[in-house]
């Protein structure tokens, strides 16, 4: 198994017909995922990559059904759209856009909480279980299936970990990079439990940064409840007060929210703690 997405997964796409998404679904569809239908309203009709586009996602839903959806639709207009896929009780959505409001972030949060619907992001790239399903824009080369189910804010860093583990022969169950932040749909917390739950996940790679506490409250999951051998990697950790790396959710505010905060609660609940990605291949190795 992997954690949210697998070879059967049926895939809608929000805003197939603009440029980011008729790309990334054309990878998407190289990959091997299932993508069962698009929707850009005004658009009903058209085709793109052989993919039937819909005016309404309910009209997509009634037709091919979804397990999850992706979307590429612009800020202004993404949650109207989330609403929509919500609506059509669809358990899993990915926001890749960054630059939506956060009253609007919020909104769909909330309303998603209310309605069994997973988000994931915004402004994130997404999962990929190599070897079965992708669902934003990890690069196909830098993952292998194997068995261990990594974590990540940051797109660039799962990538760049993902393709570390690989060339060390460390395959992946899932991989979830979840946005930049501020605020999240789903948390470091919530994947853990997941990865904890999934059978074919036999190790956990927490990857870390500066900024926030969604390590921290983490780590507080971990001790508490989590059985398999966790590992992590914090980034940022010469990084000055108030100084921005990358994006929002990487910011320092006074004592909270360093890298030696984060390290120290994670130490702190049976975490192995490692000081770069060399670290964390060799302590995997020790694990399996």
């Amino acid at each position: 198994m992997s954690i949210l997405i697998n070879a059967d997964t049926k895939v809608l796409v929000q805003g197939i017909t603009g440029r980011s998404g008729a790309l990334q679904t054309q990878t998407l569809i190289e990959y091997g995922t299932r993508i069962v239908a698009g929707v850009t309203p005004g658009k009903g009709g058209m085709i793109v990559h052989d993919i039937p586009v819909f005016d309404f996602v309910s009209e997509a839903v009634s037709r091919y059904g979804a397990d999850a959806a992706i979307s590429f639709v612009p800020p202004a207009l993404a949650k109207d759209a989330a609403f929509e896929i919500i609506d059509s009780a669809i358990p899993l959505l990915v926001l890749t856009m960054e630059g939506i409001p956060q009253k609007d972030v919020l909104a769909i949060i909330s309303y998603a909480s209310a309605h069994n619907t997973r988000i994931i992001g915004p402004g994130a790239a997404g999962l990929i279980a190599p070897g079965k399903c992708k669902l934003g824009a990890h690069p196909a080369r830098m993952f292998k299936e194997g068995h261990v189910g990594v974590v990540s804010k940051s797109g660039a860093l799962s990538y760049e970990m993902g393709k570390t583990l690989t060339e060390a022969g460390i395959g992946q169950s899932t991989v979830v990079a979840l946005g930049g932040g501020p605020i999240w749909g789903t948390t470091q917390k919530e994947i853990v439990e997941l990865f904890e739950k999934d059978p074919e996940t036999e190790i956990i790679l927490l990857l870390g940064e500066i900024g926030g506490a969604t390590e921290i409250k983490a780590a507080e999951y971990i001790a508490e409840h989590v059985t398999k051998p966790v590992v992590s990697l914090i980034v940022g950790r010469s990084a000055p007060e108030g100084k921005s790396l990358g994006h929002a959710g990487a910011i320092i505010r006074g004592n909270k929210g360093t890298a030696a905060s984060k390290m120290k609660a994670l130490a702190k609940s049976g975490v192995y703690v490692a000081q770069n990605p060399r670290e964390v291949i060799e302590i995997i190795r020790k694990l399996r």
